[in-house]
């Protein structure tokens, strides 16, 4: 029995002999392979990114980790960078990539590779590939083509093939990353993002990979998510916000949840940092989708093109306060056509669709010291043909607005906008008309903008018709009212409500002002609309005080000049002097009490 014992434990010792020589021998052997291929890999992954890129990215690492067991290969302290030299002379060929990039990293991971059939097969065959908190430079060039000559046809694996026979990577991740999209022409940042994840799905070359018609540039896939994206304005007045910001171009999609605009300071003390009248912005956007983006035309061209931009369960406030001097600057620049021409990319949105959107626009006056806001909500609809391409242009270059509103939280709005994408003076048409009304709900405008305060008065549609630009409007309207009575108003000071002119509200009722129309047994009058915008003025000021105008005309007090800009700012300053006069002659009125 003890022989038998004896004879198993050396039995057991020589299969632990065998075991640990076999284990020394195959790690000693994976050693010396591991640092007899790193020369050979090195230079290898070199020769791959310089030739498979036409000689205009160069790879650079420190140093390389093999592990020939587990088929894992690290690179430390990476580097890409594009040659300048040779982009410019391809972009003097014209055959220049829009975009250069720069990659900075610690650490590359690349797992499950396997070697053997990168070094007998010219095969690359791996997991994935890992790169952990890169800094990446995303370079946008303008490049101009030049008539094609001497053109190289040969696909990317046809350049490859004489070094490697086929690539196939089930997996690139990069992790965290910093992201910066820079002009190439000026230096300037034009974005930057941190924080970014991107993932690619299915990475394959080889001779039958370009057929495939399913894959983004080899891919089967390439998303992204962006989470917790803040920044701050340039002006340093507002700060931007988005929960989430996710992409995927096999998918054609981006998706925005969550984009705020947000003013750093309250509305009155935010325009006193200003030196003119400036809107300011307070914006909540539910969420921004992109749908049908090719991502491909982007990389390739620089252009901007989507089947559809969403914008849904928006509130977007603008304030704006009067006391301000109004600036030299024109604000028709800034009518969205006209904006969008200003872009420096070329943009073109088949359909844009709105839904769910509250706009708010608010003006301070500063005489009586109130605000009055015009409120838009449940904004519906569509605009069609959104763009500034040129090639787009000249087949069509008219977009065209149809929108659905609640007005001032009282009466439905339809309108149609006609915007002439090519005009040089931001030139559109717009009709529609507005439902029911109660013209008591009217006084918010009708007190601010005419001096008059609306007793008692009732709507029953409006229909009107404008041709506009950023001078001004003209158009014709057919107001429908019955029962209406106003009163004439004069500001009140420091503050205080306005006052009615009662011997003159009295004549207006008796001898101006139509109490309906059509009139009892005539025909129903026809006003006729006559804006000038003054340059301070927005599109949307342009849009409702057209309106308005109308309405003036149609009750009679058209006759009643509005107060014109430059009248109404000398008035501002006056009244704001003689208050601030008076508050000082009461201080020391107080003061001289108190001795």
């Amino acid at each position: 029995m003890t022989d038998k014992r004896s004879g198993n434990k050396k039995i057991w010792k020589w299969i632990a002999a065998v075991v640990i020589t076999l284990a020394v021998i195959v790690g000693g052997a994976a050693l010396y392979l591991s640092l007899s291929w790193k020369p050979i890999l090195t230079k290898k992954i070199k020769e791959v990114v310089y030739k498979g890129s036409e000689h205009l990215y160069r790879i650079d690492f420190k140093d390389l980790h093999l592990n020939l067991l587990s088929g894992s290969l690290t690179a430390d302290s990476i580097l890409l960078a594009p040659d300048t030299a040779v982009f410019n002379a391809r972009k003097k060929i014209g055959t220049a990539p829009t975009h250069l990039f720069q990659v900075k990293l610690a650490r590359l991971r690349l797992r499950r590779i396997g070697i053997f059939k990168v070094y007998f097969q010219k095969e690359i065959d791996m997991n994935d590939i890992i790169l952990e908190n890169p800094s990446i430079n995303m370079i946008y060039n303008k490049v101009y083509k030049k008539p094609d000559t001497v053109k190289d046809e040969r696909s990317l694996y046809e350049r490859i093939s004489k070094t490697l026979a086929s690539v196939h990577i089930r997996g690139i991740k990069i992790a965290d990353a910093d992201f910066d999209y820079i002009d190439g022409a000026t230096g300037r940042l034009l974005n930057s993002v941190k924080h970014l994840n991107l993932q690619i799905r299915d990475f394959r070359l080889d001779a039958h990979a370009e057929d495939d018609t399913t894959r983004f540039y080899y891919t089967k896939d390439v998303s992204f998510e962006l989470a917790g994206y803040h920044s701050l304005s340039k002006d340093k007045l507002y700060t931007m916000k988005a929960d989430t910001v996710t992409g995927s171009a096999t998918g054609k999609i981006i998706r925005v949840k969550g984009f705020k605009v947000i003013p750093m300071y309250p509305d009155l003390a935010f325009s006193r940092k200003l030196k003119t009248q400036k809107d300011r912005y307070d914006l909540v956007f539910g969420q921004i989708s992109f749908k049908g983006l090719d991502f491909m035309k982007f990389n390739t061209d620089g252009i901007i093109h989507a089947q559809s931009l969403k914008i849904e369960d928006t509130e977007a406030k603008v304030f704006m306060n009067r006391e301000m001097p109004p600036g030299h600057a024109n604000k028709g620049n800034n009518f969205p056509h006209m904006a969008l021409q200003r872009l420096s990319l070329p943009v073109t949105i088949d359909t844009l669709r709105l839904k769910k959107v509250n706009v708010a626009y608010t003006e301070y006056n500063p005489i009586a010291q109130q605000r009055g806001t015009v409120n838009i909500d449940h904004l519906n609809g569509n605009v069609l043909n959104v763009t500034n391409d040129s090639l787009s242009l000249v087949k069509n270059h008219y977009a065209v607005a149809d929108l659905n509103a609640l007005l001032i939280k009282a009466a439905q709005l339809h309108i149609l906008i006609n915007f002439n994408l090519s005009s040089k003076i931001g030139a559109f048409t717009f009709k529609g008309n507005i439902g029911k009304l109660d013209m008591v709900k009217l006084n918010p405008l009708a007190k601010p903008l005419g001096m008059v305060e609306i007793e008692t008065g009732n709507i029953q549609k409006i229909d009107f018709q404008v041709a506009a630009n950023e001078k001004g409007s003209d158009g014709i309207m057919h107001l429908h009212y019955t029962d209406l009575k106003v009163k004439l108003l004069k500001e009140g000071e420091d503050g205080k409500p306005a006052k009615k002119k009662g011997l003159l509200s009295f004549l207006a009722n008796t001898l101006i002002i139509k109490d309906a129309n059509p009139s009892k047994g005539g025909a129903l009058r026809t006003a006729k609309i006559h804006f000038e915008r003054p340059a301070g003025a927005s599109f949307f000021n342009l849009l409702w005080k057209s309106v308005f105008v109308g309405m003036r005309e149609t009750v009679g007090l058209g006759i009643i000049p509005m107060q014109s800009p430059e009248k109404g700012r000398t008035e501002v300053v006056r009244k704001m002097k003689e208050r601030k006069e008076k508050t000082a002659e009461r201080k020391q009125q107080s003061k001289e009490k108190g001795k």
